[in-house]
């Protein structure tokens, strides 16, 4: 089964949290603290299998987790880091966050590997926090949190040459007669229920991948037959072939058929169209009233437009080099470049009142801890005058100081954040 879209839930692994302990030693009665720092919790990677094909087996495991870090222990030792978990997926494959729908990575290169989302830090033991004044520190960092999201994966087929088409035009019978696909043909509409593809070589041995995209109908776009499934994987391809029934054999109107076509693609992703080329492939010459069409669409595609149309009949193997000469020809034109989607995913770190953490580890000893307040301490100079006054900003703005208040600090009371500590004062 072909399986291209899919919804799964990761999670990284969480950090360790540091440990509290003190050296106990023989003839060693007041040891200072020793305390180990967390491990790291893991990664959640991504990583490109050429073996791979389609999403399915996503379909029957939905949540994947990373392990967490080990916490710290005595005597100075570090707790393990958490096992990475790898997720191996087809190449072609993008990852969306699920709430935005922002690309967070587009893995098109066989053998890629990419961090998706990073485990927690592991926090610091206690052995980190003594100080001349604070020589016995019994608190240690926790670990930091792994990261969560809903994310969407979606297989974009990676090929130069895409056919589009109504059903039953002939699209997987020209695929086998010029490639070494060997797709499923009968004479009823979606005989093809997956895209295939097959590597195409013209008699001047230019190379190229050529997919056949089923399912495309009116109200594809929509969702109406197949085409709501399939309309992705016409996003990477370089060059559109529209593959028509020039003879009319189903009472059609193959000008009209590709407009249709045209409006579906467009109504999907209005971007496809705009800069890719566009060949037109009039099939089933082999039926004499097939020639009665070719003229017209000649003159509409071809004459006022610029696309190029082939009349071929891929029953009969007629004329198809002239179309594999005329598809290599407009490949020279565009980039050789693999169509890549940017990534423009930003994790969002809510840096309000609920997501620091206020902790009086000590008599008139307060710790601060959360995202926000490390991302900021991080980015913030504190050796500058202008940059302590923004400092104290912070914390009143995002409620720190009322917080503090709240929990009982008193005026020369301690505050620890991270690596800074000062002592508090209206």
């Amino acid at each position: 089964m072909f399986v291209d879209y899919v919804k799964i839930f990761l999670k990284s692994g969480k950090g360790g949290d540091g440990h509290v302990s003190f050296r106990r030693e023989k003839y060693v009665p007041n040891g200072g603290p020793d305390g180990g720092d967390g491990g790291r919790g893991g990664h959640i990677i991504f990583e490109v299998d050429p073996g791979c094909n389609t999403l399915i087996d996503f379909r029957h495991k939905r949540h994947y987790k990373a392990q967490p870090g080990e916490a710290g222990m005595k005597k100075r030792c570090h707790g393990k880091d958490g096992q990475d978990l790898v997720i191996k997926v087809p190449q072609g494959t993008v990852i969306r966050e699920v709430e935005s729908g922002k690309v967070i990575a587009d893995l098109h290169k066989i053998g890629e590997q990419k961090i998706i989302f990073r485990g927690g830090r592991g926090g610091k033991g206690n052995q980190h926090f003594a100080t001349p004044t604070r020589q016995a520190p019994k608190y240690a960092e926790k670990g930091g949190d792994g990261k969560e999201y809903w994310v969407t994966l979606e297989l974009k087929m990676i090929a130069d040459v895409g056919l589009v088409g109504f059903p039953n035009v002939g699209k997987s019978t020209l695929l086998s007669m010029v490639s070494n696909a060997q797709p499923k043909i009968a004479n009823y509409h979606f005989t093809t229920l997956a895209p295939n593809l097959g590597v195409v070589s013209n008699k001047y041995g230019k190379k190229f991948v050529m997919a056949d995209i089923p399912g495309l109908i009116e109200g594809a776009s929509e969702g109406v037959g197949l085409g709501h499934d399939f309309l992705r994987h016409v996003e990477r391809t370089k060059v559109i072939v529209h593959v028509v029934d020039a003879s009319g054999s189903e009472s059609r109107d193959p000008l009209e058929d590709i407009l249709t076509i045209s409006s579906e693609i467009d109504a999907y992703n209005p971007e496809i169209l705009k800069d890719k080329p566009q060949v037109i492939a009039a099939n089933k010459t082999d039926i004499p009233e097939a020639w009665d069409n070719i003229d017209k669409l000649k003159k509409y595609f071809e004459e006022d437009r610029g696309i190029p149309v082939v009349p071929i009949s891929a029953v009969s193997n007629d004329n198809l080099q002239v179309l594999l000469e005329t598809i290599g020809n407009v490949l020279q034109t565009v980039p050789q470049e693999d169509i890549v989607f940017e990534a423009d995913f930003e994790e969002v770190f809510d840096d309000s009142k609920s997501s620091f953490t206020i902790t009086e580890v000590e008599d008139g000893y307060f710790l601060v801890e959360g995202v926000g307040v490390e991302k900021m301490i991080g980015y913030t100079s504190l050796d500058s005058e202008k940059g302590f006054a923004f400092f104290q900003k912070y914390l009143r703005e995002k409620g720190i100081i009322e917080a503090l208040e709240e929990a009982g600090i008193q005026e020369g009371d301690t505050v620890r954040i991270y690596n800074l500590e000062f002592d508090y004062y209206k």
